[in-house]
């Protein structure tokens, strides 16, 4: 293993692994059951500058939320598998698909994955599956913090939506989806690559010390920090010196927080429709996180 690793750069060599998470339990009208668990396929790269858009796995065949939704323009994606989580061939899907996006970007990259049923090895064009050692697979990248801290982003987003809500219900699937790929990207890079050099996947593990036990706290505040900084709005600069009292009563008034949050929902349902592509979301995602960080002063 050591000596494959070096044959590649960090940014060619990718692990995968599952995880999985609760849906709150509740959620009306969602079609799926209370405390459902979905299963998390994650993949991201050495360098941490490539992260695989989430493929969420769950029970439901047709969740209702779904509906109307054009799901190849999502920033994640959904399918049903069994009671136990991902199947082998919802697996070969991915692999299949994992391997058209790196061919169209004209390379050939290693996967690093643990040996189980789930997982079938397939001959690739440009991924070269390598099932590691069981201690290995023990200390995936994944396992050493990875999973772990979007677990964490995920459960600010929840805890903040549920604020927002205030008490309006429970978060649908569609709503814990893009929770999730929020979360996903909320993953810092050099936390990532911290963890593939703490786990010995890097063609340079070893030659570096790496602290990861106060990385998820710094990363929330400085995802803070960067996200939270919306332009100032222009005021009144523009009213003419002449303005009537009159003219300046028909003003509209500053928006209540649920209109806010109702006029956000309506934009990101007209996107779940006409979307074009899965990056307009991070758009999206970014005006949202703007908009909470001013409701929260």
């Amino acid at each position: 293993l050591p000596g494959l690793l070096r044959s590649y750069a960090p940014a060619e060599i990718f692990a995968c692994g599952e995880t999985a998470v609760l849906l709150p339990a509740g959620a009306p009208g969602k079609g799926e059951s209370p405390g459902e668990r979905l299963t998390l396929l994650l993949c991201a790269n050495a360098s941490g500058s490539e992260k695989v858009p989430l493929r969420a796995v769950g029970d439901s065949p047709r969740p209702r939320c779904l509906r109307g939704v054009n799901l190849e323009q999502m920033p994640w994606s959904y399918r049903a598998g069994s009671p136990a989580g991902l199947t082998a061939p919802l697996f070969a899907e991915w692999l299949r698909e994992f391997n058209e996006g790196v061919r169209r970007q004209g390379k050939s990259v290693l996967l690093l994955l643990a040996k189980h049923e789930a997982h079938p090895y397939l001959q690739l064009s440009n991924v070269r599956m390598v099932f590691v050692p069981p201690a290995a697979a023990l200390a995936q990248p994944l396992d050493r913090g990875i999973a772990s801290d979007l677990k964490g982003h995920y459960r600010r987003r929840l805890l903040r939506w549920l604020r927002a809500e205030r008490g309006a219900g429970q978060p649908s699937l569609l709503d814990v989806l893009h929770m999730l790929a929020q979360a996903w990207g909320d993953v810092h890079p050099g936390l990532i690559a911290g963890c593939f050099r703490a786990a010995g996947f890097t063609p340079d593990a070893g030659t570096e010390a790496v602290s990861l036990t106060s990385a998820p706290g710094l990363l929330s505040r400085e995802q803070l920090e960067r996200d939270g900084d919306p332009a100032e709005a222009d005021g009144d600069e523009g009213m003419a010196e002449g303005e009537d009292a009159g003219e300046q009563a028909a003003v509209p008034p500053c928006p209540s927080e649920r209109e806010v949050w109702r006029s956000l929902a309506t934009l990101r349902r007209y996107l779940e429709c006409q979307a074009t592509s899965p990056d307009l979301f991070q758009a999206f995602y970014e005006l949202e996180d703007a908009v909470h960080t001013v409701s929260a002063g």
